[in-house]
């Protein structure tokens, strides 16, 4: 393979194969499965999955209601209030008003079909949103939210947010590579093959999702494309920094790169398969997201690792050397990297070891105090960053109705049961009131208003109970709040399974990688875990008492962990590779400061790329990407800056050989 891509001819004729196979996914890529239901990311076996669909076949089935809450700011409704909120309801073809307890509010609902597609429901929401605030008495105020006004909400916040996170993206990585390249055209060439990755693969990832019927919605695609991007550069800059490193040793350029793909290009496929593996067992979760986002991961991770193996490597030889211009790597250059300043900090590490590691695992103690405080999951009206009028309008209602009343427990049983799961949903603790809902054929609804308020732990404990109280009359309980408390179980769940799952994979990988050894692996892998606790401590401690943050999303955890061994891995991979490379010829500790000192530059650029590639995520409107973002960046930030440079070296200067047991190095 080397000798193909870099070749004479050959190399053109990659390029324009790259470019015509490129082309050709793209024009068939359209666009992905995507679904609006509440309860997409949950199984159909999950009961809030039954009772969606059971819903489905009442009356009011086909419809998803907006909600127009009318207030005055606490004060008692007028009389001219009153007038203006029946002709409201009659024009706008919604409910009979529904008054507060204390006649300080008003609630109607107007139906509108659950089929429509986003763009409509967007226009419909906002001309509804228009006429209801129009010619209200002075001092009245409309707010329209519920599910049409959610759906509305989110779908225009993300509305041109993906192309933003792209243009971000690509910004910033540029950016970043010309700072690390000081050359103002080297940097075009990663740059142009990592994005036609990223548009492959999203293209890709399409024709999977309709081919399987798998959603993707807007911000699975916001994560793979950072993946991609964040990923993709890392591989670049491996790989250009081997380059070269031969092209200073060699004076053909096209042998200096096969030279490079042998040594570095071990290395980078290491990695992809270690991250590919990785999000591949996400294909155990139960959430439908999750799965989503690990196989249309998995795809955006091997394109990237394809065109950074293939397409760039062809480019490079093509461009010739004057592409490093104005620092044109020549035969016999002094390699600065082996005298410079992470030669300095090597050895530094290597004389004082022990110090070293007990100032690293002390700071890491110390961050991942910050769990303290961690809490789990977050409500529907807590999942935006930005301001939303549904949001605004269901912390109102929440003000002016019974806590439960905003957001009533749907229950599905037969005609014939009513009366006997009414009488039991009664005596259930956390129950406030229970009403009999719409029928349809030998479909019943009960409506259940609980005393708490949604999405709080009490809410949680009212549905256990409920069901547990129902379970004898086949009843299933629903409604958003037991979608809710189903998604937050099946996260926990999916913790539980995935995260042994992704420390074996990569616990294996490693072990293949490194030709045996045990005792480096096992190490290498406990560094990446307390990374993951450090930034999880101090990114909790941000959330909460900085930014505000009620809690970490429900899928926040699993995905940060992935994200951060499988991708946090990378870099020890790209370190104990050379240094293993290094120890065959000088021995381990001399190996391991020479390792630093050449890999410390490049691994640090990738480190901070990967790392303000991640915090870009926060230009998406949802809470859930921001908490993913932040905690990805700065376990990146702390694996590369204390983990890479300077604890794994120092436990290896310290236990030398024994690092490399039992594999053959360990006794040479």
């Amino acid at each position: 393979m080397p000798e193909i891509v870099t070749g004479r001819r050959s190399a053109w004729l990659v390029l324009l194969l790259a470019v015509l196979l490129s082309g050709l996914v793209i024009a068939f890529g359209g666009s992905a499965e995507n679904s609006n239901e509440p309860t997409a990311a949950l199984p159909s076996s999950a009961d809030s999955s039954q009772v969606a669909e059971l819903q489905k076949k009442l009356p009011s089935g086909e419809t998803n209601p907006a909600l127009i809450l009318y207030a005055r700011d606490g004060a008692p409704l007028t009389q001219a209030d009153t007038t203006a909120i029946d002709a409201d309801a009659k024009a706008f073809k919604g409910s009979p008003p529904i008054y507060s307890p204390d006649r300080t509010a008003a609630l109607v609902a107007v139906p509108f079909a659950a089929d429509l597609e986003n763009d409509v429901v967007i226009d419909r929401v906002t001309d509804l949103r228009e006429k209801a605030k129009a010619d209200l008495p002075d001092g009245l105020t409309a707010q329209v939210t519920g599910g049409a006004g959610f759906r509305a909400d989110i779908a225009s916040s993300f509305s041109g947010a993906n192309f933003k996170l792209l243009a971000v993206t690509a910004g910033v990585v540029a950016a970043l590579l010309l700072i690390t390249y000081r050359s103002p055209i080297l940097w075009l060439v990663p740059l142009a093959v990592v994005g036609t990755a990223d548009v492959v693969a999203g293209s890709v990832i399409a024709l999977m999702s309709r081919a399987t019927g798998l959603n993707i919605d807007p911000s699975t695609t916001g994560i793979v494309d950072v993946l991609v991007f964040g990923a993709g550069t890392d591989y670049a800059l491996l790989l250009i920094a081997r380059y070269r490193e031969e092209l200073r040793l060699t004076e053909d350029r096209r042998e200096a790169m096969r030279k490079a793909l042998r040594s570095g290009g071990g290395a980078i496929v290491a990695s992809a398969v270690t991250v590919t593996l990785s999000l591949l067992t996400l294909a155990l979760a139960i959430l439908e997201n999750d799965r989503a986002i690990g196989l249309a991961g998995a795809i955006g991770i091997v394109v990237a690792a394809t065109f950074g193996l293939i397409v760039l490597p062809a480019a490079l030889v093509v461009c010739g050397r004057g592409l490093f211009w104005p620092f044109v790597p020549k035969v016999g250059d002094q390699d600065k990297a082996r005298t410079g300043a992470w030669a300095r900090v090597a050895h530094g590490v290597a004389r004082r070891p022990v110090a070293v590691i007990a100032f690293s695992v002390v700071l890491l103690g110390v961050l991942s105090a910050g769990l303290v405080d961690a809490r789990l999951g977050l409500s529907q009206a807590d999942q935006f960053r930005v301001e939303a009028e549904s949001v605004d309008g269901l912390k109102a209602l929440a003000r002016y109705y019974p806590a439960g009343a905003t957001d009533p427990v749907a229950v599905m049983t037969t005609p014939d049961r009513v009366a006997e799961v009414t009488r039991l949903a009664q005596d259930t603790p956390g129950v406030a009131s229970v009403m009999p809902g719409e029928k349809a054929g030998d479909l019943a609804e009960v409506d259940v208003i609980l005393d708490a308020a949604p999405a709080t732990a009490e809410s949680y404990d009212a549905i256990r109970a409920l069901r547990d109280r129902l379970d004898s009359t086949g009843a299933l309980v629903g409604g958003s709040v037991a979608t809710e408390l189903d998604t937050r179980e099946a996260a926990i769940r999916d913790l539980e399974v995935i995260v042994p799952l992704v420390l074996g994979v990569v616990l294996i990988v490693l072990i293949v990688l490194l030709r045996g050894a045990i005792v480096a692996p096992l190490l290498l892998m406990l560094t990446v875990v307390a990374t993951f606790f450090a930034s999880l401590g101090a990114s909790t401690f941000l959330f909460t008492h900085v930014l505000d943050y009620p809690a970490l999303d429900t899928g926040v955890p699993l995905l940060a962990f992935l994200f951060l061994v499988a991708l946090g891995v990378d870099y020890n991979i790209f370190l104990v590779t050379r240094a293993r490379e290094e120890a065959l010829h000088h021995g381990t500790r001399d190996g391991i400061v020479t390792a630093v000192a050449v890999t410390g530059g490049v691994i640090t650029s990738a480190g901070i790329l990967l790392a303000a590639v991640f915090a870009v995520l926060g230009v998406l409107p949802l809470i859930t990407l921001t908490e993913i973002g932040v905690i990805v960046g700065l376990g990146v930030l702390l694996d590369t800056l204390l983990v890479r440079t300077v604890l794994v070296p120092a436990l290896v200067v310290l236990l030398d050989k024994k690092f490399w047991w039992p594999s053959s190095l360990s006794r040479s």
